[in-house]
C-alpha cells in the first residue's frame, strides 16, 4: 500500500505570527506537527526544534524505525523535549516557550501515532471522521468527569489551556497508540487552530469534497480562515489510496 502526504500552514487572520510548525519525512513515512506557545518568537522556536529533533533521531535512528517503531518514536519525542526544555532554560529570551506535538508514521500497513497537548489526528474512513487523540487539556479533563458537555467544549473560555507540553519538565508523558490503516483512509493532523475554527462536520464535509491533496490541505486553511482565522492554522494530511487509485 503506497501512502500520500499533503500540508499547509498559515498565520491566520489576527497572530502577528505563526507559531505552527509541520514537517513531512516521505522517505520515513512520517508527518510531524507542532503548536508553539510562549514569548515573542518563543513559540515557533519550540515548534521549530521539536519538529527538526523528531525527525533527526528517527533518521539517525531509521534501523530501529522499522524495527521497533514505538520505541524509537517515544525516544526522539523524549529528545524534543529535553532539547526544548534545555534552550527555554539556557536563553532569557526563550524562557517559558512549549510546543504540542502530534506524530504519525507509517510502518507496515499500521499507522504508529504519539503526541502531547492538544493538536489532533484524525482518520476519515468510507466518508465518517473519527478522532484518534484525546486532547491533553483542562476542558478535556471536565468532559471526562462529567463537569462539561462535550458539545460545549469548544465554546468554553478556557479550551486551550493545556495539561502536558513539550518543554515543561524534562519530563513529558507521552500518549502512543497503533492503529491498522486500509486502503481508501485519510488521516489529519492538525493544530489547534483548525478546530477552533471548524467543527468535525465540517472538517468531514471538506475531506469528502477535495479528497487528500495539497488542494485538500489548503481548502481547510482557507475555511478556518473564513470562519474567523483566530489562530494559527496547519494541516497534515496522510493519504492511502484505494488499489484501483494507486494503480495495485
Amino acid at each position: 500500500m503506497s501512502i500520500q502526504f499533503a500540508a499547509a500552514t498559515d498565520v491566520g487572520r489576527l497572530r502577528p505570527n505563526n507559531e505552527d510548525t509541520v514537517l513531512i519525512d516521505a522517505t520515513l513515512g512520517m508527518a510531524v506537527l507542532a503548536d508553539g506557545m510562549g514569548g515573542y518568537n518563543a513559540g515557533e522556536v519550540a515548534s521549530r526544534l521539536c519538529c527538526e529533533t523528531v525527525v533527526q533521531s528517527l533518521r539517525e535512528r531509521a534501523a530501529r524505525w522499522h524495527n521497533d517503531p514505538h520505541r524509537a518514536l517515544l525516544q526522539a519525542i523524549r529528545q524534543a523535549n529535553r532539547r526544548v526544555y534545555e534552550e527555554a532554560h539556557t536563553h532569557p529570551a526563550l524562557r517559558g516557550m512549549a510546543t504540542t506535538v502530534v506524530v504519525a508514521g507509517w510502518r507496515g500497513g499500521q499507522l504508529i501515532v504519539a503526541h502531547v497537548g492538544d493538536s489532533r489526528l484524525y482518520r476519515l474512513r468510507q466518508g465518517l471522521l473519527a478522532q484518534l487523540t484525546r486532547d491533553h487539556t483542562l476542558v478535556q479533563d471536565h468532559v471526562d468527569a462529567g463537569l462539561l458537555p462535550a458539545s460545549g467544549a469548544r465554546l468554553t473560555g478556557y479550551r486551550n489551556l493545556v495539561t502536558r507540553a513539550i518543554g515543561v519538565a524534562p519530563w513529558v508523558d507521552i500518549d502512543l497508540a497503533e492503529h491498522a490503516v486500509q486502503a481508501g483512509d485519510t488521516y489529519l493532523l492538525c493544530s489547534d487552530g483548525l478546530t477552533d475554527s471548524l467543527t468535525d462536520a465540517e472538517i468531514a464535509r471538506i475531506l469528502r469534497h477535495t479528497g487528500a491533496s495539497d488542494a485538500a490541505a489548503r481548502a481547510l486553511v482557507a475555511a478556518a480562515n473564513a470562519a474567523g482565522g483566530r489562530d494559527n492554522i496547519t494541516v497534515a494530511l496522510i493519504h492511502c489510496p484505494p488499489r484501483a487509485e494507486s494503480g495495485a
